[in-house]
């Protein structure tokens, strides 16, 4: 496998290209020079400037010129999930200001949700349901509200946003089995071609899954999936987790690993196992799927290899690629890109829905 190793120096300007921030960057870029050496085996060492497009909004510029230390600030599992929770429900309630939707807690099929419901529903999206599987890194929730409230409000439909149970404490295939019985229990009330499943990260890795799960069961599959910044292999790694850290080309980044996997999820199962890595399964007949990345995505390779596959076994997938942005953007509310996301994604469930 070729392995990359990306030494970037980003000379980024927040806003407005002023002549004296181009000269500045013009000369910093004239000192260092742009090089590349390439080993035998391919292994490439680099060092670019990256300017910020000027085709992104000017949110965006100046979130991508915000200065985040590559130096490695170990935290525990703990520490994680107490400031993913506080960050989570801080994050959702500014979605809610700009979304108003009722959310309340509910057990469906067993497994602990929060429902989504938009303030009104027309009577023709009544009889349909989407169901998210939140990101975090299958260790947290990252997402259960925005990743869900912008949606329900778009696209004003109810979301079912399954809190399944995490890794390590519950490895692969917990989270695949909950998501599958909240989808059972769904199936007793909604017609399949009106259920929708969709994620972001962890969460879209999930989605193919368990669309990969529901056939292997014989059960109905959904009328449509969104897998927004995923993956479908955990035998190796793609490109841009080389080059990407969570925030882009800012942060701490470690090479990928040879193996390619989180062992925290994976545990033991072989990571060519045609649920836990849908890139091995047979992919034929799932149905309509919106695919999500971005330019400077940690998880840009994941989903544009996971997307291929679907278009090899002649699936209706659309893939959309974001200029530049980081790793699940559509999480940070004050961006245009955003919200024109979250359309996308509402407006693609409404159009398949119901077929």
């Amino acid at each position: 496998m070729r392995q990359i190793r990306l030494k970037t120096v980003v000379m980024v300007a927040t806003g407005v290209f002023c002549l004296g921030t181009y000269s500045i960057a013009q000369t910093a870029a004239k000192a260092q020079g742009d090089s590349s050496v390439i080993a035998v085996d391919g292994t490439a060492t680099v060092t670019r400037i990256v300017p910020v497009p000027t085709m992104i909004s000017q949110e965006a510029q100046k979130m991508l010129a915000r200065q985040v230390s590559d130096v490695a600030v170990p935290e525990t599992l703990d520490v994680r999930r107490t400031k993913t929770d506080t960050w989570q429900a801080g994050a959702g309630e500014k979605f809610r200001k700009l979304y108003p939707v009722n959310v309340t807690s509910q057990t469906i099929g067993g497994v602990p949700t929060k429902v989504i419901m938009p303030m009104n529903v027309p009577k023709d999206k009544q009889q349909r349901v989407l169901i998210n599987l939140h990101g975090g890194g299958f260790n947290s929730d990252s997402g259960s509200l925005t990743e869900t409230v912008p949606v329900a409000f778009m696209s004003q439909t109810k979301v079912v946003a399954v809190l399944y149970r995490l890794a390590p404490e519950h490895p692969f295939p917990a989270a695949v089995d909950d998501a599958v019985a909240v989808y059972r229990e769904l199936l007793k009330t909604y017609k399949p071609r009106n259920i929708g499943m969709f994620g972001t990260s962890a969460g879209a890795i999930l989605t193919g899954e368990v669309a990969v799960k529901l056939k292997q069961l014989g059960l109905p599959l959904p009328g449509a999936l969104g897998i927004f910044s995923g993956m479908g292999d955990f035998s190796q790694a793609g490109d841009s987790v080389a080059l990407y850290a969570l925030n882009g080309f800012s942060g701490h980044l470690d090479p990928p690993s040879a193996e390619g996997r989180d062992k925290g999820y994976t545990a033991d199962i072989d990571p060519k196992d045609p649920v836990l890595s849908p890139m091995y399964a047979d992919l034929h007949g799932l149905p309509p799927t919106l695919f999500m990345t971005s330019g400077r995505d940690l998880l840009l390779s994941g989903t544009t290899l996971l997307h291929r596959a679907f278009l090899r076994a002649g699936v209706d997938a659309r893939l959309v690629v974001f200029e530049a942005l980081p790793h699940a953007f559509w999480n940070n509310e004050t961006l245009p890109e955003t919200k024109e996301a979250d359309q996308m994604m509402a407006e693609f469930f409404n159009r398949e829905l119901g077929r």
